[in-house]
């Protein structure tokens, strides 16, 4: 589902909106809503992706690393899946990715129980 940038105006507002924002041509636009739910799982997704990438560097913290990429996957996951705007979509594409890379490297250097569980 590819997206195209359209100039201000260009495409006309449906029949049955009434008071219809005009076109933007921005990627990032927002349909005006509020979205309190979304917004806090893309800031838990950030939140926990940058502490997975961050603490993933240091061999002795993968404990950290790893779940909170864990963690970080399933909220960014959830909330890809009830995200309404393009915004939120890239937004949390962005934490899952980090938190990808974090949980890969934290399980790369011990694992979810390394030295916990023997």
């Amino acid at each position: 589902m590819a997206q195209t940038v359209r100039s201000p105006g260009s495409r006309p507002a449906p029949s049955h909106v009434t008071n219809a924002r005009p076109a933007t041509g921005s990627l990032f636009a927002t349909d005006g809503r509020p979205h309190p739910l979304q917004e806090v799982l893309m800031v838990v997704t950030g939140v926990l992706g940058v502490l997975a990438f961050v603490s993933a560097m240091f061999h002795n913290l993968h404990l950290l690393s790893s779940w909170a990429g864990l963690v970080g996957l399933l909220t960014g996951a959830y909330g890809q899946y009830i995200s309404r705007t393009t915004w939120q979509r890239f937004a949390f594409i962005m934490g899952i990715g980090s938190s990808g890379v974090g949980f890969l490297l934290g399980m790369a250097h011990g694992g979810l129980f390394g030295g916990v569980i023997t």
